[in-house]
């Protein structure tokens, strides 16, 4: 299994203590596995949860399989997380839905690819890269922006830290 995302660890702090947290498109459950250990209530959402299977009886955890591209309902709908973590996907339908899953106070962690990453191999799809500065435009107006960085090291990737307020 990767590593937990340098980006989540140094943000994790800013969840609020033992929140539920939604781990959208989780793959294999590394950031579920850290947020858990964290003392935090994780809904798990991915769909093929083959690889979390160790997980399904722990009691802070609710796995949700489920196609997030279908264009079906969302299983979700009206629930609310005191935060909110992406990380590697991107289905652009569904950006402008995610700010709308925290609760007053919530943290949003979102870190995927962009522009620039057909450079150092996959993915290489437009569809699946971010464009410049897209996670910052989709915050602005709508959460509190506390950090966000686009870089280009060894891939190229857009980090977005932000708040609901309220």
């Amino acid at each position: 299994m990767r590593k937990v995302s340098p980006w989540i660890i140094e943000h994790a702090d800013l969840l609020p203590p033992r929140c539920s947290v939604l781990d959208l498109a989780c793959g294999q459950g590394r950031h579920t596995r850290f947020l858990l250990e964290r003392g935090h209530a994780v809904t798990a959402l991915d769909c093929d949860l083959g690889a979390m299977v160790d997980l399904v009886l722990h009691p802070r955890v609710t796995l949700v399989e489920a196609d997030l591209e279908t264009g079906a309902p969302f299983v979700l709908d009206g629930q609310h997380f005191g935060a909110v973590v992406v990380t590697n996907y991107l289905f652009r339908p569904l950006l402008p839905v995610v700010p709308m899953f925290l609760a007053p106070g919530g943290v949003l962690l979102y870190e995927t690819f962009m522009v620039g990453q057909e450079g150092y191999g996959r993915p290489s799809n437009p569809d699946f890269l971010l464009k410049p500065e897209e996670l910052l435009q989709l915050c602005v107006g709508v959460l509190r922006v506390r950090h966000y960085q686009e870089s280009e090291e060894g891939a190229c990737f857009q980090r977005i830290c932000a708040i609901r307020e309220g």
